[in-house]
């Protein structure tokens, strides 16, 4: 007899329900609103500055209170919806993004603009985990891999097209509009949520608001003192109160989390030496990725003169390159084993960005940077698939969750950290004075971005080689080759 035909793992089996078209489309929504907003912002940096008459300490928080609340808060506002009902909490996420969003349209000066951008943070922190776990719910493990691979290829929609979007809108119409599209999308998603999207629940979570709080206040410290310090220097004594601030509050995090009944972070992951280097490795390549899209775009700008659309236009290989790879790497993980995928995704991400940093003047063509944006495209399409399924991989089956959500939030907290510190070295080297000062500047913190990519690499060397990992396809979370994988 002939052989059987069988239908691939990654499609469906059967035509969708109602309810998951519903459930898949309206959480891919949510996301592609969160990345968007991300990537969209950071093309109109260059106008923000102008019309706000902000310094980049400053501007740096437009970025940084979004990445910090939204990494901070992620693991709790799962728990929320476990306890809540997702539905109705995935719905208010949409609300408040939304009203955030409208503030964020009207914010008069940098200030208010900030704290906008830090409650919209807050709504980010509960789509992306309650997004996942609805289409879980609605989705069984034979049809979840290709529901999954459909939401992840929308966020990576988003990363394409946000540079581009932020371009076209800061040109044609004002940097307010980057927000406000945001206001009838959310609203109508919202509404859909309610009317067409079943509720579901997962197991009751205790919440650990003493950990929530040291987190945040750790975090929020350490990344403020590395803003400040770029303005008035690494011996300041308000830097240093922050620096030290931050650590302290670490410190009393990881004494807190280990004597709690449900942490917040599960401290005994970070026993086995994948998951740790693991997570350090994705800290590290966000940090500079993260880096390199903040400064590249105020580079096409402010050293090459292109307006908000030719560089939004510039960043494309960033966004296309993952988009064509994703597939491709992800697969490839399976078969030849994470380790190699990361080792050479990491080195082409630091040849990339130390390209990036040589090539960096005023007259250098632009093919030429695009083929070292192309050389770091490719470095982190392969490095993180490969990241994302060693360190979840590494742990039980029981760990799974709490570790996808640990690891999303390193994820986050890389992305603010490296907007910091690469400001500082911008400040240091040089300026918006003229074209020349802002290849200097960006010379200076891509360097920075380069060691960042280059320690990631060390660290994840520091794994040990494992054969095979603990977890099916059909268990792992959803894989995002986007800077700041959400």
């Amino acid at each position: 007899m002939p052989p059987t035909l069988s239908r691939p793992r990654s499609q469906p089996v059967g035509p969708l329900t109602a309810d998951q078209r519903w459930t898949l489309a309206l959480a891919s929504v949510g996301s592609f609103l969160v990345v968007l907003d991300l990537f969209a912002v950071s093309t109109a940096l260059p106008t923000l500055r102008l019309a706000l008459r902000a310094p980049i300490t400053t501007l740096d928080w437009t970025i940084n209170a979004y990445t910090l609340t939204f990494a901070v808060l992620m693991m709790s506002a799962s728990a929320l919806g476990d306890r809540w009902g997702r539905r109705p909490v995935y719905a208010g996420g949409l609300l408040l993004f939304t009203l955030a969003s409208a503030v964020c349209a009207l914010a008069p000066d940098a200030g208010t603009l900030i704290a906008a951008r830090a409650i919209q943070g807050i709504g980010a922190a509960v789509l992306m985990p309650l997004a996942l776990a609805l289409l879980n719910a609605a989705f069984s493990a034979d049809r979840r891999g290709w529901a999954m691979g459909v939401f992840g290829s929308v966020t990576g929609l988003a990363t394409v097209l946000g540079p581009v979007l932020g371009g076209v809108i800061t040109q044609a119409l004002s940097w307010s509009w980057i927000f406000w599209i945001n206001v009838p999308v959310g609203v109508a998603t919202a509404v859909a949520v309610l009317l067409r999207i079943q509720d579901s629940r997962g197991a009751r979570r205790s919440l650990d608001p003493l950990g929530l709080v040291l987190g945040g206040v750790s975090a929020l410290a350490l990344v403020w003192g590395v803003v400040r310090a770029a303005g008035t220097g690494w011996g300041d004594e308000t830097v240093l109160g922050l620096l030290l601030s931050g650590v302290v509050a670490l410190a009393a995090l990881i004494v807190w989390e280990r004597r709690a009944v449900q942490p917040m972070v599960p401290l005994h992951l970070f026993a086995d030496r994948t998951f740790a280097a693991g997570n350090a490795g994705m800290f590290l390549l966000t940090a500079s990725l993260t880096a390199v899209v903040f400064f590249t775009a105020q580079f096409f700008q402010d050293a090459h003169g292109a307006s908000p659309l030719a560089a939004g236009l510039r960043l494309l290989p960033l966004g296309v390159v993952p988009l064509v790879l994703a597939p491709w790497t992800g697969a490839r993980a399976d078969r030849v084993g994470t380790r190699p995928l990361i080792v050479t995704g990491l080195v082409l991400q630091t040849i990339g960005t130390v390209a990036l940093a040589v090539l960096a003047q005023p007259s250098v063509p632009y093919a030429v940077l695009a083929g070292a944006m192309v050389v770091v495209g490719v470095g982190f399409t392969l490095a993180v698939p490969a990241l994302t399924k060693a360190v979840v991989g590494s742990v039980r089956p029981a760990d799974i969750g709490s570790a996808s959500g640990l690891f999303s939030t390193v994820r986050q907290l890389g992305g603010a950290f490296g907007v910091a510190a690469t400001s500082s070295a911008f400040t240091a080297a040089g300026g918006y004075g003229s074209a020349g000062d802002a290849a200097s500047g960006y010379r200076a913190a891509t360097v920075v971005a380069a060691a960042f990519a280059a320690l990631g690499l060390a660290a994840a060397l520091t794994a040990p080689v494992r054969r095979s990992n603990r977890v099916t396809p059909a268990n792992l979370p959803p894989v995002s080759t986007t800077g700041n994988a959400l």
